[in-house]
């Protein structure tokens, strides 16, 4: 090896072993916020003096926050990062856009910590290597991160909120439907409960202000509903905007399966808020992702609506209108309505997956369980003074890798195989005292297959909150 050759791999060593040890150096204090140490400090402890408390139970699972300069959005962004005071969360995902540089798929930032005026964040190396996966196209692009301001802003909030913490930080791209499906897969496996994930985005563009407000208010009213398809559709058509429109699906998805089920609004407002200039105004929202159980009163009014779904189909052939106010039951959830008559099955039907607003679901599926199950006739007047209700609330699907991790009375089951596809709910095996085994042949027969089909057929686990 020639000198020349060892002073560049020396270099290169020394190179690498600095950027595992100090990581990535601000890119917008001093523009986006202060870069002096005190003054940022006292400008962000200002920020959260300002937000008014409030009570909101159940976890806090995600963030949807902005990252404007401070002056625009850090308000709004304070209101959301106030819930995190003494939540014990050590581990935060920021996911957010390249605004600089456009690749494919998403960058991992993977070595050392990113520093800001109130000292460096550590990041969780093991969690971010892996991530990493060159065939979804994630990986580590370090040129994406030198300008970007996105997930640099998110932190100083962060530091003043909570005491000890690593960070594992995500830019997206381009990204393909393998980056997608990579990142939703794998996010939910390092979500423990103590990991916040975060979605760096802000909302409408250069609109007038009430155009601004329209807007904005139709995407986060999908937000708040954890709608990935009212979103996705939103953006689409150009009905509403979000820079990091990518980040937030992820967010919402990831969420979900981490058991999200309300989102709440901390803040909204737009720069015309703070500038009084509202010709071309950017629009900035704080939003929460909760996974909150259902209250006695939630679990009461959920089988009421079914109940006066069906008594109201079954005597008229009316659904009822319903004009939802508790958020909880308006964002959207998969749900199986069951109907028992003298404690025999008269009817079930649901839906999978989350495809509209929870209580909506449940009024639908009602009156389909007493009038479109094929296993039964419509139900008849005189039948429903015998009827019993009951609403299963059902979590996302997971792959199952090993039926022996099948635990009767809690996990449902879900089997696919070509065009069949069969559900039985967790209750179901408890009723019936089966084992596991029958449990699965009794899925397979769901669905119209042999009772050993489920050797080479997609299973999938679910639980459900059975509210009866």
């Amino acid at each position: 090896m020639n000198k020349r050759v060892s002073i560049l791999l020396i270099s290169a060593l020394i190179f690498l072993f600095a950027c595992k040890v100090a990581g990535k150096e601000p890119s917008v204090a001093g523009s986006f916020y202060p870069a002096d140490e005190n003054v940022l400090k006292e400008f962000v402890k200002g920020l959260f003096a300002k937000v008014e408390n409030r009570t909101q139970s159940g976890r806090l699972i995600a963030l949807v926050s902005p990252h404007a300069g401070y002056v625009f959005s850090g308000q709004v962004a304070a209101y959301g990062y106030k819930n995190l005071e003494d939540s014990g969360i050590n581990k935060v995902v920021l996911i957010g856009p390249s605004h600089q540089v456009a690749f494919k798929g998403a960058s991992v930032y993977t070595k050392g910590g990113f520093r800001t005026p109130l000292g460096t964040v550590k990041i969780n190396e093991k969690n971010a290597e892996d991530l990493l996966n060159e065939a979804a196209d994630v990986r580590f692009y370090p040129e994406a991160y030198e300008k970007e301001h996105s997930l640099e802003v998110q932190l100083p909030f962060l530091q003043t909120v909570l005491k000890d913490f690593t960070i594992v930080p995500i830019l997206i791209g381009s990204p393909t439907r393998q980056t997608f499906e990579h990142l939703i897969k794998k996010l939910p496996e390092i979500m423990d409960e103590k990991t916040l994930l975060v979605a760096s985005t802000d909302l409408s563009h250069y609109h007038d202000y009430d155009k601004a407000k329209q807007m904005d208010s139709k995407v986060i009213s999908a937000i708040e509903r954890l709608s990935f398809m009212d979103t996705e559709r939103l953006l689409r058509s150009g009905d509403a905007e979000l820079c990091g429109g990518f980040p937030v699906l992820i967010t919402i998805e990831v969420s979900r399966r981490v058991g999200a089920n309300t989102g709440v609004l901390f803040k909204y407002a737009n720069s015309g808020d703070v500038t009084n200039e509202k010709d071309r105004v950017v629009g900035y929202a704080s939003i929460g992702f909760y996974s909150s159980p259902f209250s006695a009163e939630e679990k009461q009014e959920l089988l009421d609506l079914s109940k006066n779904a069906i008594t109201g189909y079954v005597m008229n052939g009316r659904v009822p209108e319903v004009e939802m106010k508790n958020p909880k039951l308006k964002a959207e959830g998969a749900v199986f309505v069951t109907i028992k008559t003298n404690g025999n099955l008269r009817g079930c039907i649901g839906h999978i997956q989350p495809v509209m607003p929870l209580y909506q679901s449940v009024i639908r599926n009602a009156v389909a369980a007493c009038s479109s199950d094929p296993r039964f006739a419509p139900m008849k007047k005189e039948e429903l003074k015998d009827i019993d209700v009951e609403v299963s609330v059902l979590s996302p699907l997971i792959p199952l890798k090993n039926v022996k991790n099948i635990q009767i009375g809690k996990h449902g089951l879900f089997i696919v195989k070509g065009s069949h596809t069969g559900l039985l709910l967790p209750q179901v095996a408890t009723e019936f005292g089966w084992d596991r085994d029958t449990f699965l042949k009794q899925v397979c027969a769901k669905a119209g297959l042999p009772g050993d089909a489920w050797k080479d057929a997609e299973l999938y686990t679910f639980t459900a909150e059975i509210i009866k």
